[in-house]
């Protein structure tokens, strides 16, 4: 019996240290498996520190006189387009989250974002002009600011890439194919963008007017050439819509608000012309 016994506490202490390491596995196992967790955490953190921040706009209901009654409907329906213009404009902010250099959010959406509003708040000052006075200044309500939580341009503090951002724009790597296309055959690929002739449509012109117009009609042309401009600097950005909503719609607007300004003056002291919006939309020709 006491030859028996010490047999047997050596199989219950081989046992009970098979026990320990299997304990002691499970406690190394726990230990990498919440340090997954931690680090999936951590990525997490990381991208609600790369937030884009926030959109937003000077209020112009507050600033109109009071609206005539024959204004009031097509002034609401223009207040309203401003409110869904900007939340189309924070919506983008969010879906182009590290994309496009660090201009991005200036000339994608900041910029279109203001061209648009110039072109709403001059029908709504039209609107009320029809029947009161027209309200003066309402384009210095058309900019709006970007309350920067992060950036869009994918980079962080001290040039570090944010996680959930582009990491330095290593992301337009895959672009990087795009320089061997010949160099994109002297940038033909890019196309030429054309718009309607707006002075060949312009009644006889008032010598009042003719300063404003002309200033306008060279703006046009301004407008145009920085828009062919950007379409090269741009070959092989964005996705399949890029031309359209990124230079081509941004055209069109800044187009709407200056022949707006063209038949507000020649209006002033002659017959306003009417329908110049219909040669605003331009096309890319390839």
């Amino acid at each position: 019996m006491s030859r028996a016994l010490p047999k047997y506490n050596k199989r219950r202490v081989t046992f009970i240290g098979g026990a320990a390491a299997v304990a002691l596995s499970g406690t190394v196992i726990a230990g990498f498996a919440l340090a997954g967790e931690g680090s999936k955490s951590d990525g997490t953190s990381a991208r609600t520190l790369a937030s884009p921040g926030t959109i937003t706009c000077p209020d112009v209901r507050s600033k109109l006189p009071a609206v005539p009654a024959s204004a009031k409907a097509e002034v609401d329906r223009n207040l309203t387009l401003l409110n869904t213009q900007l939340q189309e404009a924070n919506k983008r902010l969010v879906d182009t989250v590290g994309q496009g250099g660090p201009n991005f959010v200036q000339n994608a959406i900041l910029g279109p974002l203001k061209d648009k509003r110039v072109a709403t708040v001059n029908r709504i000052a039209t609107a009320i002009g029809r029947t009161a006075a027209k309200p003066q200044g309402l384009d210095s309500l058309a900019t709006c600011a970007l309350n920067a939580a992060g950036t869009n341009a994918g980079g962080g503090a001290a040039g570090k890439p944010q996680a959930g951002g582009n990491a330095g724009n290593a992301g337009n790597a895959g672009n990087a194919g795009n320089a061997g296309n010949a160099g994109n055959a002297g940038n033909a690929a890019a196309g030429t963008i054309t718009c309607p002739d707006v002075r060949s449509k312009l009644p006889a012109v008032p010598a009042s007017a003719k300063a404003e117009v002309d200033r306008n009609l060279t703006l046009l042309d301004t407008q145009l050439r920085e828009a062919n401009t950007r379409l090269v600097n741009t070959v092989g950005q964005g996705g399949p819509n890029f031309v359209q909503n990124a230079i081509l719609g941004p055209l069109k607007d800044k187009r709407v608000a200056t022949v707006n300004r063209i038949a507000t003056a020649i209006g002033r002291t002659a017959a306003k012309p009417q329908g110049l919006d219909s040669l605003a939309a331009c096309t890319l020709t390839k």
